[in-house]
């Protein structure tokens, strides 16, 4: 196996020796504002440069992970070993007639903001998702009554081996929070959306409310991983913590939140620990008062911190 060294000299061959970021601290990638290091952050410019790295990575075995814009993941205060590949340098978002085409680094909510621009309906229910059009796509994201699946036409992916692959919607198995892209470890590269010729009224209307449900809602004035749990069958998550008694309790710097108690803040420079502390108190006293197990929706990453 390379040491950090070689594996450095190789990514610089691959792309520009300012796309390759050593020990690069996390909690400025993640919307929750915690993490520790990476060893490697690298920002590919090109889809090739993406599978490339991929070959590297499964030609010298070092240990690899995929970043989009950092909502839907707690990263441990250990940080993470090896690669971390971040797209944020893919994040072009263009229209064609009816379809809305948006590179993995994109920001899924930007994409619902051109469609609106564009007077293209179908994606109204994305504009405050916070997530990259990559992440959403490997977890059908969804608010106020769609998903990614209703519009989803192909999307360009890059496999584990390295392999550039267009998968159209019947070969995604999207479903409630999953897909195939999550289940194989796709790097989504580039989605298709289908849309429709809308009234714009129509359009503005949509995205106007859902703008002002989520601005009232939800406590976009603190870093949060998002919605934390995925919704219990025949249960909401947030009104089982909240009939619970925890909004305002947490463990450190991470808290439940006031505003709405299916999220869980970072109030005061709260730690990775922190957080993963007080998302096991919620599940602990949830199944104690319910007998309902509450999964995560927001993926766990990383290492723990060695004092």
């Amino acid at each position: 196996m390379m040491n950090n060294d070689e594996i450095y000299n190789q990514l610089i061959q691959i792309t520009k020796k300012e796309n390759v970021f050593r020990d690069e601290p996390l909690r400025a990638h993640t919307l929750t504002k915690i993490g520790g290091s990476a060893d490697f952050l690298v920002t590919p410019e090109s889809y090739n440069e993406v599978a490339d790295i991929v070959k590297l990575k499964n030609s010298h075995n070092f240990s690899f992970m995929l970043l989009g814009n950092g909502s839907n993941m707690i990263i441990r205060d250990g940080g993470i070993r090896g690669v971390v590949l971040h797209m944020k340098k893919l994040s072009k978002v263009y229209v064609e007639n009816d379809k809305l085409i948006a590179q993995g680094g994109a920001d899924i909510k930007d994409a619902s903001q051109l469609a609106l621009q564009q007077e293209l309906a179908g994606l109204e229910f994305a504009c405050g998702i916070p997530g990259s059009i990559g992440g959403a796509m490997i977890m059908n994201a969804g608010a106020y009554g769609g998903e990614v699946k209703d519009v989803i036409d192909y999307v360009k992916v890059v496999n584990k081996a390295g392999e550039l692959l267009t998968l159209y919607k019947g070969e995604l198995e999207l479903s409630y929070r999953s897909s195939i892209l999550g289940k194989n470890q796709y790097i989504v590269l580039e989605a298709t959306f289908q849309l429709e010729k809308g009234e714009p009224l129509l359009i503005k209307e949509k995205v106007d409310d859902f703008t002002f449900q989520r601005e009232s809602k939800q406590p976009l004035e603190y870093p949060s991983v998002g919605s934390v749990f995925k919704r219990p069958p025949g249960y909401f998550a947030g009104k089982l913590i909240q009939d619970s008694g925890l909004q305002g309790k947490g463990v450190g710097g991470a808290e439940v939140s006031l505003k709405h108690a299916g999220f869980i803040v970072n109030r005061r420079e709260a730690t990775a620990s922190d957080y993963i502390a007080t998302i096991k108190m919620v599940q602990d006293k949830v199944r104690e008062n319910f007998g309902v197990e509450l999964e995560l929706e927001a993926k766990i990453v990383g290492m723990d911190k060695i004092e």
